[in-house]
């Protein structure tokens, strides 16, 4: 005779393991949102405070300061430049740079480039050795403002590569660079 095939048993265990995979996805969802509905919060929560700034060193120590725990971040650098000046600004404080190290910061930069690295970008300074994702946001102003880079930076590798971040991130880009030309135009 031949061999009994248990067909139930089959179609049962074969519809579990789908309910099983479909619950798994929706829980990925659920996180998914819940993670850019913090994402969307942190960003609000940063432009308010850039806002509130009193003038341009306020807005660069917002920026650099208070930025990093808002967004939960462990760095963040500005670095701009205009006509034949260019400066970098991170925790540790502003400092004067070569306006060309700048450019060529941003020259392959379209918009936002988030990535996971090895060592973060220079402009982080110090703490280029400790980052591991970071994003770089590129701040496109027309002269007499500065253009330059919104370095954003983390120590815990993540795979942030979402098109829902990168708007985000324009988003926070444009807000500073308005905020500079509010406080560098009379």
């Amino acid at each position: 005779m031949g061999t009994l095939l248990d067909f139930e048993g089959h179609a049962v265990a074969s519809l579990r393991r789908r309910v099983a995979e479909v619950e798994e996805a929706n829980q990925d969802l659920i996180a998914f949102a819940r993670g850019h509905s913090g994402a969307v919060s942190a960003i609000h929560q940063a432009v308010l405070a850039a806002l509130d700034a009193e003038g341009l060193d306020h807005l660069i120590h917002v920026i650099t300061q208070s930025w990093p725990h808002t967004l939960g971040l462990d760095a963040v650098s500005l670095a701009l430049f205009v006509e034949d000046r260019a400066m970098r600004a991170d925790a540790s404080g502003m400092q004067f740079v070569d306006r060309r190290i700048v450019e060529r910061s941003i020259a392959d930069i379209d918009g936002v480039v988030l990535r996971g690295v090895e060592r973060g970008h220079p402009l982080f300074g110090p703490a280029s050795d400790l980052i591991r994702a970071e994003a770089l946001i590129r701040l496109d102003s027309a002269p007499p403002l500065p253009s330059g880079l919104l370095a954003l930076g983390q120590r815990r590798a993540q795979g942030f590569e979402t098109r829902h971040g990168s708007e985000l991130l324009l988003f926070l880009g444009s807000v500073v660079s308005r905020m500079i030309g509010r406080w560098l135009l009379p």
